[in-house]
């Protein structure tokens, strides 16, 4: 079997890290099974969706590196929904329901003050020819129900989750879902299953939230004589703190990511292992990220999402890079010049826009800070000749030690803040070479250079 697998966001917003963790783990199996990655836009909400959001989408998967093979949208496939429809209502498996939902919920208010489940009760379902015709002479349009299991049938729907194990949920605990709006518009439930036969998805990966959903969602499927795909519901995403992310996700979006300066695969990394049994490390190609993936790697504990998690992460993943990898973003004519500066730097910095200071720092005029004037002179005199390597830094400090009788910090420190005008920074036997003798002699003179 090629397996096949979809990403399927509403384009009614930016994409967050939760739809991100969840595009990728169907992205990593996909790609790890040799198997098909679809892009599928849920736009039937026609007043919310908006398609500067779809092409947000596909500049932050593009971003992340996760390219789709296939790409649809619900909103050009109307004409295959109502086909399926009338199919369902000629089998009677959808019943139109009058209630409006001010109705609707006083009917879940009494449910629950007598201390049942608010589930629907089929009234719509005893309804006459006569009682319909009524009620629409009234002006009331239905919305439409999905026939779970006839009256009086007990149906379990079961399935192995890929993440959480067996699952079993009888249906008759669950709601008639509505699959068609008074409207005429059509609800996620419906189409989707509808996209999943017809696109031949194999596996449908997301969140836990959605495991009753998939019970309703396998009946669909059966009622339309369809195996259902295998499932893998995963946990939600929740803060530090352990509280729901659902109200701050706004500030968590991809763009305002790639805004701020993450890498690309700083936050792919850390969306593929967050909530795995996996340590999140950063991982420099995805390749590595597909090799490694299982689902058997996926906790059912909340995944829990720091914001300082992915900072320290995204250090790292700079640390390590090489300077191949950042050659065009950094920009230098010369390869030795460019190659020296990134190894000098790179352990400083945790957003690669952070090299711009040091790039100031090295090759443009700076104002120095002398802390003890005599010294710093002394230093400036014993400045050997070019040209300068690494080797040169123990060499030229060694003759200022001995010339002064400062060690330690009171050697460093003052040197440190004439070179740099900075307490800390990379270390000096690498960003010497690059300052060059005349100006580093100037600083040490108190000279801006």
């Amino acid at each position: 079997m090629t397996v096949k697998l979809r990403f399927a966001p509403s384009p009614t917003g930016l994409l967050h890290i939760g739809n991100i963790r969840t595009a990728i783990l169907n992205w990593l199996y996909a790609r790890q099974q040799g198997g098909t990655f679809l892009l599928r836009f849920d736009d039937t909400d026609l007043e919310r969706s908006r398609e500067e959001f779809v092409e947000a989408a596909k500049e932050d998967l593009t971003w992340l590196g996760l390219a789709w093979d296939e790409m649809v949208r619900q909103s050009e496939r109307t004409a295959r929904y109502d086909e399926i429809a009338a199919r369902l209502r000629d089998a009677g498996r959808l019943y139109p329901c009058y209630e409006t939902p001010d109705e609707l919920d006083r009917k879940r208010k009494i449910q629950r003050a007598q201390g049942l489940p608010p589930v629907y009760d089929r009234t719509g379902l005893k309804q006459s020819p006569e009682d319909r015709a009524r009620l629409e002479a009234e002006g009331r349009r239905p919305h439409w129900r999905f026939l779970l299991a006839e009256p009086g049938q007990t149906v379990t729907a079961q399935w192995d989750d890929l993440v959480r194990g067996p699952q079993a949920i009888d249906v008759a605990a669950v709601s008639d879902p509505v699959l068609i709006r008074a409207d005429g518009s059509y609800l996620y439930t419906f189409t989707s299953v509808v996209d999943d036969v017809d696109l031949a998805i194999t596996h449908i990966v997301r969140g836990e939230d959605h495991v009753t959903n998939s019970a309703v969602q396998i009946r669909l499927f059966e009622a339309l004589g369809v195996t259902p795909p295998a499932f893998a519901h995963h946990a939600l995403l929740v803060g530090a703190d352990g509280q729901a992310l659902s109200k701050r996700l706004g500030a968590l979006s991809i763009r305002s990511m790639r805004e701020d300066g993450f890498e690309p695969m700083a936050v792919a990394s850390h969306a593929a292992l967050v909530g795995t049994s996996d340590a999140i490390e950063p991982h420099a190609s995805h390749e590595s990220l597909i090799a490694n993936f299982a689902f058997t790697k996926v906790s059912r504990a909340p995944a829990r999402f720091d914001l300082a998690d992915l900072e320290g992460l995204n250090a790292r993943l700079l640390h390590e890079t090489p300077f191949e990898a950042v050659r065009d973003r950094l920009g230098f004519d010369d390869d030795e010049t460019g190659r020296a500066f990134w190894l000098a730097v790179r352990g400083n910095i945790a957003r690669f826009s952070d090299v711009e200071a040091w790039r100031r720092v090295v090759f443009e005029p700076l104002t120095p800070v002398i802390e003890d004037a005599d010294f710093c002179a002394k230093a400036a005199d014993l400045l050997p000749p070019e040209p300068w390597d690494e080797g040169t830094w123990s060499q030229w400090t060694g003759a200022v030690r001995e010339a002064t009788g400062a060690k330690a910090r009171a050697l460093f420190h003052p040197i440190r803040k004439a070179l740099t005008a900075a307490d800390r920074g990379p270390e000096l036997k690498d960003l010497l070479p690059l300052i060059g003798r005349a100006r580093a002699a100037a600083r040490l003179n108190g000279e801006t250079a």
